[in-house]
């Protein structure tokens, strides 16, 4: 293959693995210079490699994403887990998976006096606080008007510092929501350090299984677009909603109303 063996990773035109690289994010076709990659691609891997650990160690800045989401006309209400910061997150999953006395108080006088509502959205920074940032907002403000549109009743929006997926049970079970859905950083990849996932829990409440959730993954504007996360996420609480369950007995279907 012509120009696979050049140091700089530079390739010449006959070349087929040029055309596949614009394909893909995906390291293929690097080359080699003797017995290692080239200079440029180690290097293009090592700051791949950075961006993700600094995407794990970031801070969500909750006050900005709450300004954000009110900016898209959500009622937003800023939570913290039991883990108190970044390093006992990382090292204690089982904290992140719950609230602290504080946050579950304000969220239940919150509630008082409050209708539930058919669901509640929660936007947390999992392991992956650039990707709530960035996406959370856009992802809310492309799913309210949708949920307006077909009559939803929508509870508080939660902001949750050091949160994990299944914090979402708890934040429903107080809501006293039918239907939870958590918009949460997932783990860093080598090629999309702010990737966003969505989660949705029928009957949320302190317990649920992982099997008992639907998941759409990889939202961001090089994977999964915020608009179109939100027409797919609008079906899965509808179909979830009508049928009264999520996990693996509710499939994602929404492709094929598209077809």
């Amino acid at each position: 293959m012509t120009g696979l063996s050049r140091a700089d990773g530079v390739v010449g035109e006959r070349d087929p693995w040029l055309r596949l690289r614009g394909l893909t994010p995906a390291r293929i076709g690097l080359g080699h210079s003797g017995g290692s990659v080239p200079t440029a691609a180690h290097l293009a891997f090592q700051l791949a490699h950075a961006r993700a650990r600094d995407a794990v160690h970031d801070r969500m800045d909750a006050a900005a994403v709450a300004d954000s989401l009110r900016a898209v006309g959500a009622d937003v209400i800023i939570l913290q887990s039991a883990a108190s910061d970044r390093a006992t997150y990382l090292q204690r999953p089982d904290l992140g998976r719950s609230l602290d006395a504080p946050s579950r108080d304000r969220l239940a006088s919150a509630m008082e006096g409050r209708a539930a509502g058919d669901v509640c959205l929660v936007v947390a920074d999992g392991l992956s606080a650039q990707a709530a940032q960035r996406h959370g907002p856009p992802l809310v403000g492309a799913l309210l008007p949708r949920l307006a549109e077909e009559g939803w009743r929508i509870g508080p929006t939660a902001v949750v510092q050091h949160g994990r997926v299944a914090i979402g049970d708890e934040i429903g079970e107080v809501c006293r929501a039918s239907l939870v859905a958590v918009l949460i950083g997932e783990r860093p990849g080598l090629s999309s350090p702010d990737s966003l996932g969505i989660y949705v829990t029928w009957s949320p409440g302190v317990g649920r299984r992982d099997s008992d959730r639907n998941c759409i993954s990889n939202v961001r504007p090089d994977g999964l677009p915020p608009d179109l996360a939100a027409d797919r996420l609008l079906f899965i609480l509808t179909e979830a909603r009508r049928r009264r369950l999520t996990g693996v007995g509710l499939k994602d279907d929404s492709r094929l109303l598209r077809e």
